[in-house]
């Protein structure tokens, strides 16, 4: 079965082993170790309770890491096709541009990125939900990590 297409609603993509089993998993290990400091203080204890917190570190920045670099690639990615897409006018404001703009404008149809790009820049547009609520023809992306 085919996977619906995306949009505003529904481009949110959450892996269910990573976000919901291994969060929960962590959270549940952590209230543990927390609840055995409390009952048993021991160094070994404080230990079990710090690698807990480590993994859970871990988890987080593994996330956020990947997620920042696949931003830089799409940063790098829009503005090539902005180069392309847009009028020599719009073409030398490109810079303006904030990274988060670029995430965001990535959904926009090339037909209509350089009239969606000209009010970002114009209107100084930085929400990403705003600027992905104008987007009428939704451009998917279903690499996103």
């Amino acid at each position: 079965m085919a996977a619906a297409p995306q949009n505003m609603s529904n481009h949110a993509r959450y892996v269910p082993g990573y976000h919901f089993l291994l969060s929960a998993l962590l959270l549940a290990l952590l209230g543990w170790q927390i609840y055995y400091v409390a009952i048993r203080p021991s160094l070994g204890t404080v230990m079990g309770m710090l690698l807990a917190v480590t993994l859970i570190l871990m988890y987080w920045y593994m996330r956020a890491f990947a997620v920042r670099v696949q931003d830089r690639v799409i940063r790098l990615e829009e503005r090539l096709r902005m180069a392309a897409l847009l009028s020599a006018e719009l073409q030398a404001r490109i810079p303006e541009f904030s990274a988060e703009q670029l995430v965001a404008l990535r959904f926009a149809s090339d037909a209509e990125l350089p009239a969606l790009a000209r009010r970002v820049l114009d209107e100084r547009i930085g929400d990403q939900k705003v600027i992905k609520g104008m987007i009428k023809e939704w451009r998917a992306d279903y690499l996103r990590v």
